[in-house]
């Protein structure tokens, strides 16, 4: 009996004791920033329509193509984009406020930009086809550090942006999720409504695509591109 006793005294004295509350510390978050900052629209989309425009043009030759030899659906499926408008001084206020804030968020993000200057590398606008079906692919932007977006014409019936998971090991071995309406730690998809004047901040490495457009009402955005390039490569001192 004593020995039985002894045995079950060490037995308790072993028996792990577990914390009541577990400490959070959220990690390799990916952040998005977006604002609504409609003052510009009016000018950009002016500016904007001879570039769309010359790509209706230039692309009209293989839309009547493809109509001719499948059958006529206008211009259904097609995304015209602009030639670059770095360089255009009617799109110079939205580059330069696009450059300045990408290296404002850059360095809030905790990246040391002493050595680095912030350029806005790409610029160009794009509308999806009258006829519907214009969308983007998922993919991300190579050789860049901030990209974005900003509407010049969009609804609630237009398309709109989805972001996906960047962490591959996460996606690889993701679980069924409880709720998609609700934004956890299992959500791998977000997007965003959008409406003229919005703009969206983004990393380059956050992959991301267009929703089918459904060709009800006009889809219209300007999309840039910024690179931190080291000022010895510039010769800047």
């Amino acid at each position: 009996m004593k020995k039985k006793k002894a045995k079950a005294r060490k037995q308790k004295k072993t028996q792990l004791s577990f914390p009541q509350k577990l400490n959070l510390e959220q990690y390799f978050s990916c952040p998005i920033w977006w604002a609504d900052e409609p003052s510009f629209v009016d000018k950009l989309n002016k500016a904007s329509d001879p570039y769309i425009e010359a790509s209706k043009k230039n692309l009209k030759e293989a839309i009547d193509k493809r109509n001719k030899d499948f059958g006529n659906k206008g211009d259904m499926g097609h995304v015209f984009h602009s030639t670059t408008l770095i360089g255009d001084p009617n799109f110079k206020q939205i580059q330069d406020y696009i450059g300045a804030t990408s290296h404002n968020l850059l360095n809030e993000m905790g990246f040391d930009l002493t050595n680095y200057q912030v350029f806005t590398t790409e610029l160009w606008v794009q509308e999806f086809a009258k006829k519907g079906a214009g969308h983007h692919t998922l993919h991300t932007h190579w050789n860049g550090h901030m990209s974005g977006f900003y509407f010049l014409k969009a609804s609630e019936k237009t398309s709109m942006p989805l972001f996906e998971d960047p962490r591959p090991g996460n996606v690889m071995n993701l679980l069924p999720e409880k709720d998609k309406s609700k934004i956890t730690y299992a959500t791998s998809q977000i997007n965003y409504k959008v409406k003229p004047g919005r703009m969206i901040f983004f990393p380059s490495y956050l992959p991301h695509q267009y929703i089918v457009d459904m060709g009800y009402e006009p889809f219209r955005f300007i999309h840039f591109n910024c690179q931190a390039i080291p000022k010895g490569v510039l010769n800047v001192v």
